[in-house]
């Protein structure tokens, strides 16, 4: 289950962030997670939320995510459209050669803290 240890790693980061600004408490984390990352966001918030519990900085936290699905470009006819997951062809001409953009990220994009 390696989304316990990314949550961790979240958590890890979290907590840097709030000393350096002195906070006291984190009220909001939003997180952009790629849908094809690997990461089953379930679990990821589980291991979040049992993390959080055990730190009063964290206590109160709102995990908030957002999937981010990849954007394919077609080498071919020029073309962008965006799929969750690996589409078979471009939409347009039906061409294999698929360039990704996005879509395997995990990103912290805003804290709120008190």
């Amino acid at each position: 289950m390696h989304e316990f240890s990314l949550a961790q790693g979240l958590v890890n980061q979290l907590l840097q962030l709030a000393e350096q600004h002195g906070a006291a408490e984190i009220t909001t984390v939003r997180v952009n997670i790629g849908t094809l990352s690997g990461i089953v966001i379930d679990s990821f918030s589980f291991g979040f939320e049992v993390l959080a519990r055990e730190n009063s900085m964290l206590g109160k936290a709102v995990l908030e995510i957002t999937e981010i699905q990849p954007e394919w470009k077609c080498s071919d006819c020029g073309m962008s459209f965006f799929s969750a997951g690996v589409p078979d062809g471009c939409r347009t001409c039906s061409s294999c050669r698929l360039v990704r953009s996005g879509g395997g990220e995990l990103i912290l994009t805003q804290v709120e803290m008190e």
